[in-house]
């Protein structure tokens, strides 16, 4: 059946997540690490989350899949197709109409041969056989257990295993490190390929340049929030069509533009300040930014800045 191009597919509203963790000595506090955070994806397209190291990408992925430790706490919204996505869902869903290719080749398991790790419960040998093809994966390779592995076949073993179905949602956190350019970029252009046929895809990567050739839109985030979404013709325009001044300086530091250094550092999460949490850094910081600051809609994309025109 052909997909509904244009359906929302996954929605996380006004997201919050907290780890309970010792501090000093034996007292106990939550550190929230993700805040109020607000991200969609429909059918037919991908979604780019980019950011520093250290901003929540990955734990927005692992919440949406239920997969954080039992000392997270989480507060919000999540649906997928318009159902809440609780950790019932996720179980019918993972593995089916939902597919997670994780950061860590470690989700492999080491005692099983990998031909029938990808082909798992509803995949042929036939499937198994034209993926790996596709990833450039030798026939062989089907009969190796996770040790004799590369790490950059490690990866293209958890991408084959995503891909092995017809997925509605795909989550793809990090999926090219280990792989060479043309690698990257073939693996990308399929989940391209995915997304034309109808499929969602949320793609959080570092290699924001290779983003720009397949995704739809962008989202930045930075200290445990996204500050802004935009189409991904504004980030190639270059910074002038962006909205957020974090955007701006994420651009300036590419190596196309220098490297050009952003001073100060991304806020501790325990540590936060009020407001807006770019704002010790932002030139254009005033009294106003000192308020709650809401996600509005700005010539076409998403901003959380107040002097954002």
């Amino acid at each position: 059946m052909e997909k509904e191009k244009g359906r929302n597919i996954l929605k996380v509203e006004d997201l919050v997540v907290a780890f309970s963790m010792y501090q000093r000595g034996f007292k106990k506090g939550d550190l929230e690490v993700i805040h109020s955070l607000s991200l969609d994806v429909n059918a037919g397209e991908i979604v780019a989350v980019v950011g520093s190291s250290g901003s929540g990408k990955s734990v927005l992925a692992h919440a949406v899949l239920n997969l954080l430790p039992g000392n997270a706490r989480t507060a919000g919204k999540i649906t997928y197709k318009g159902e809440v996505l609780d950790a019932k869902k996720c179980r019918e869903h993972l593995g089916k109409e939902i597919s997670f290719i994780p950061q860590s080749v470690d989700y492999l398991d080491p005692l099983m041969k990998v031909g029938k790790q990808v082909i798992g419960v509803r995949g042929t040998k036939e499937r198994q056989e034209e993926i790996f093809q596709r990833y450039q994966l030798a026939p062989e390779t089907a009969e190796k257990y996770p040790f004799q592995l590369s790490g950059g076949m490690a990866r293209r073993v958890l991408i084959s295993a995503a891909v092995m179905g017809n997925p509605d949602l795909i989550i793809a956190d990090e999926p090219t490190p280990g792989l060479n350019v043309e690698m990257a970029m073939e693996t990308l252009q399929h989940f391209r390929q995915l997304a034309d046929d109808g499929a969602a895809v949320l793609m959080i990567t570092h290699d924001i340049d290779l983003a720009f050739h397949v995704a739809d839109r962008i989202a930045v985030f930075y200290a445990g929030t996204v500050v802004e979404v935009a189409p991904t013709e504004d980030f190639i325009k270059g910074k002038e069509a962006l909205r957020h001044p974090y955007s701006r300086a994420f651009i300036d530091a590419l190596p196309q533009n220098e490297f050009k250094p952003l001073p100060g550092t991304q806020p501790y999460a325990g540590n936060l300040p009020k407001g807006c949490l770019f704002a010790d850094r932002c030139p254009h910081r005033d009294g106003a930014c000192a308020s709650d600051i809401e996600m509005r809609e700005v010539r076409g994309g998403k901003v959380r800045c107040v002097h954002a025109e």
